[in-house]
């Protein structure tokens, strides 16, 4: 069936409806400008207090005051790069890292055009004022960025401020959008309903407890979209009509002041691996192969956040050691076999949390078990000892597992140690998150450890091994404290 078409201009004109997202959200953007201004100026005046202290008790003109009537500009060209590089765009603030990517550039492009100017009309500023104004205007304005970014994941997680959407596809890509829209509120969409040609109007369909009602079929997206209000139609997939037809739904929706949102049929890429090659006007998605290579910089932290760990932590192993055995006099360390990079099995050292005999015991308890798939988890083990419990929530039990790092058979980061029966009943490429070394901690440690289910656990995994970066294990590591300290999932 061909869809109708309304006469729209084919050139944008000024009685094109402001988008919904957008409406009401005009003071967003200013008050991240005031605060970005703010930030600036606040690192400007640290800066200037650390560079000239003397200028302060005796308030005479003299080197220092030109740093601060250069200042405002330095603000003022900064805040316009702000400006120009979209860093306070609603579409961009409060999700994903694009918002601080280009923070960054903006920045360092603030710094070489002062740079530049200051070289070319001969102005004298302090290299020492720069060195502590630039560096310290960044990380503020990133910690700005960051608390605004908690408030406003605040306000969604409470169902405020979310932007309502209209869900449109084949049943299966929209079971598998929507979930992830539902599980990830922080993203800003709320689905208010499913467009569909699966499913009769009327009927609901269930994303992970969100139960949405189906209103119709695709030919009846732009109407439905209208009679919702809502701000944004997302399609999940390919939908009926193909590429001239979606085109054309975007003009209409434009009409009508409603955004068009395209899933992508690629899930769990990375966006660094994610080239767009147009091809006469066709943008062609070109994603890079995974490197699954050692790398020397990876292995060069864990030796020497291995070695850091094990001298630094000596005193709290000895504590541990002695708590452990003079709660029941058994052995302090627990070693078990499992399987690590390319299918090599190896021996994890932790410190026992179990009683003696917990591997014996395990077959009677097989009827208690709570994990997913082939996980053997129980919240309340009978196995654990006092000691262990304690350990377990503070994850310090952990710790031996540095030398493991040290030696090679795993890494700080990666995927969860695998058991050999595990990866005997792996399924579906689960057995790629072998491809890597395992970690100790990793995106299944700072994501909820033990209270994710067995297909979330994996489809971490496989993120982290085919998304690999250095900057990615520097930020798994940095989430990894707070989770320990949270203890969610620990058991």
């Amino acid at each position: 069936m061909s869809l109708a078409i309304r006469s729209f201009p084919s050139t944008p004109t000024r009685s094109t409806p402001t988008p919904r997202r957008t409406r009401g959200l005009a003071a967003a953007p200013l008050r991240l400008a005031l605060l970005d201004g703010s930030l600036l100026l606040v690192a400007f005046s640290v800066a200037h207090v650390l560079r000239f202290p003397w200028e302060l008790p005796s308030g005479s003109v003299g080197v220092g005051w030109g740093e601060i009537v250069v200042a405002p500009v330095i603000v003022l060209v900064w805040m316009v790069l702000l400006s120009a590089f979209r860093t306070r765009d609603p579409r961009i603030t409060g999700g994903g890292g694009d918002e601080y990517r280009r923070l960054l550039t903006a920045s360092l492009l603030a710094a070489a055009v002062v740079a530049v100017v200051a070289y070319a009309a001969n102005v004298d500023i302090a290299r020492g004022y720069v060195a502590i104004a630039f560096p310290l205007g960044l990380l503020l304005l990133a910690l700005g960025r960051k608390a605004v970014r908690t408030a406003l994941l605040r306000r969604r997680l409470r169902g405020d401020g979310l932007q309502d959407v209209l869900l449109v596809g084949d049943a299966e890509d929209l079971r598998y959008v929507g979930r992830r829209i539902v599980a990830t509120p922080g993203a800003g969409y709320r689905v208010r309903a499913v467009v569909t040609d699966c499913a009769a109007a009327g009927s609901d369909i269930d994303l992970d407890g969100a139960v949405v009602p189906v209103v119709g079929g695709t030919d009846d997206v732009l109407d439905l979209a209208g009679a919702l209000d809502v701000s944004a139609v997302v399609v999940a997939g390919s939908v009926r009509g193909g590429h001239e037809r979606l085109r054309r739904l975007g003009w209409q929706l434009e009409g009508r002041g409603v955004e068009l949102v395209v899933s992508s049929p690629l899930a769990d890429i990375g966006a660094g691996r994610v080239h767009e090659r147009p091809v006469d006007g066709l943008p062609l998605m070109h994603v890079e192969t995974p490197d699954y290579r050692r790398r020397f910089g990876k292995r060069a932290l864990d030796v020497v956040g291995a070695a850091l760990g094990l001298v630094l932590l000596a005193p709290v192993f000895a504590v541990v050691a002695v708590v452990i055995r003079a709660d029941d006099r058994g052995p302090v360390f627990f070693r078990q076999t499992r399987v690590g990079r390319g299918g090599a099995e190896f021996s994890i050292l932790k410190f026992r949390t179990m009683c003696t005999d917990a591997e014996a015991r395990m077959a009677a308890l097989t009827q208690s078990n709570e994990g997913a798939g082939p996980l053997f988890k129980m919240k309340d083990d009978p196995r654990v000892t006092r000691v262990g419990a304690f350990l377990r929530k503070t994850s310090l039990d952990e710790l031996p597992q540095l030398w493991n790092v040290l030696t090679g058979s795993m890494s700080l980061v990666g995927p969860r140690p695998a058991l050999p029966r595990e990866v005997a009943l792996y399924e579906d490429f689960a057995d790629r998150r072998l491809l890597v070394t395992p970690g100790i901690t990793g995106l299944w440690q700072v994501s909820g450890r033990s209270d994710l289910d067995w297909a979330d656990g994996v489809r971490l995994d496989l993120h982290y091994v085919e998304n690999w970066s250095f900057a990615h294990d520097v930020v798994i590591l940095a989430r990894t404290i707070p989770s320990v300290m949270r203890s969610r999932g620990a058991y």
